[in-house]
């Protein structure tokens, strides 16, 4: 049992982006240790006033309250202060690179303006009652192309306004603990996939092998990437909500092991038994040609260290898409 597994019962404990890919993963992991959670979703994440009509979350429904609004808007202050919670963990956000290339000022608006309004939530609801922990979420992102393992003090250069975005969030995350005193944690999680993850690489490989489709691998697939699976990263983020250490840092969390592109397919055709092509398309727009974790601050400060390898993370993940296709 991790060590974090008591600390978290009974707390009162926010999380927005419930309705993600991640945050769906850290709610159900924070109600299987008995804490009081509250999930804050999309609007058009409910119908109705008391109606979650997520199918991540659905089986959740009877065990947690639920807010919905838009992490952009001014109200979601008013929303968290009046919910009371001990913890934060602020996942919303626009996550999808692409998106950010189309539709820039959409995505600044989710990710650094949601960030301002958690931050200056927490910040009023400080003075109300002591607050124990505010997690925000940041992204590898922000470090753009580096040719060595990434440590937390190497030079950002994001490469796409995404990447920017949350440099601005991490960078305004950080000013509040430093300017106001507040319980701040920064998480940088590397690229994360599993059950219930919808876009990017993994996901849309695993649809396509199993479907028989041919997998489409951008540029020469030598790009690589360093992914985590999800049960890894939630640890990650209960880590950052609990140690005290992690107060006023932020830290990286990955696996500290790169793959190429092309070799994730390869695996993904593999294990899923498919006879699909993979192909070589153009290269991505703004692509980051390496990226990889170098987790020793988290090892140093946390003990921590990932532990699902990416053959039997991809192996779990394949089961589970298999799972949803015949259900």
């Amino acid at each position: 049992m991790k060590q974090y597994f008591e600390y978290y019962k009974g707390k009162r404990t926010l999380v927005t982006g419930a309705d993600g890919f991640m945050g769906s993963h850290l709610v159900d992991k924070l109600i299987e240790m008995g804490a009081d959670v509250t999930a804050y979703v999309r609007g058009s994440s409910v119908i109705g006033t008391n109606r979650f009509d997520l199918k991540n979350l659905k089986h959740q429904i009877n065990k947690i309250q639920i807010i919905a609004g838009d992490i952009s808007s001014p109200e979601t202050q008013r929303l968290i202060i009046d919910d009371h919670p001990d913890i934060i963990f602020h996942l919303a956000a626009e996550a999808y690179v692409p998106k950010s290339f189309n539709q820039p000022m959409e995505v600044v608006r989710a990710n650094v303006d949601g960030t301002l309004n958690v931050l200056e939530a927490a910040r009023s609801l400080n003075k109300i009652k002591s607050i124990e922990r505010l997690v925000c979420t940041s992204s590898s992102e922000i470090y753009g192309t580096h040719e060595d393992p990434i440590k937390e003090t190497d030079t950002m250069n994001p490469s796409s306004p995404y990447g920017a975005s949350k440099v601005a969030a991490d960078r305004l995350a950080w000013s509040w603990w430093n300017t106001y005193n507040l319980p701040i944690a920064i998480i940088r999680p590397f690229n994360t996939y599993g059950p219930r993850h919808t876009y990017d690489v993994i996901p849309k490989f695993i649809d396509k092998a199993l479907e028989g489709k041919v997998l489409e691998v951008h540029g020469d697939g030598l790009q690589t990437r360093d992914l985590m699976y999800v049960d890894d990263t939630i640890d990650g983020f209960l880590t950052m909500g609990w140690h005290k250490d992690a107060i006023g840092k932020a830290v990286n969390f990955g696996t500290g092991t790169d793959v190429p592109i092309k070799e994730v397919a390869e695996k993904i055709k593999l294990y899923s038994e498919s006879d699909c092509e993979i192909i070589y398309i153009g290269k991505r727009t703004s692509e980051v040609k390496r990226l990889c974790c170098d987790p020793s601050l988290a090892r140093s400060l946390f003990n921590w260290k990932s532990t699902v390898s990416i053959d039997d993370g991809l192996r779990r993940n394949i089961e589970w898409a298999k799972a949803q296709k015949n259900d």
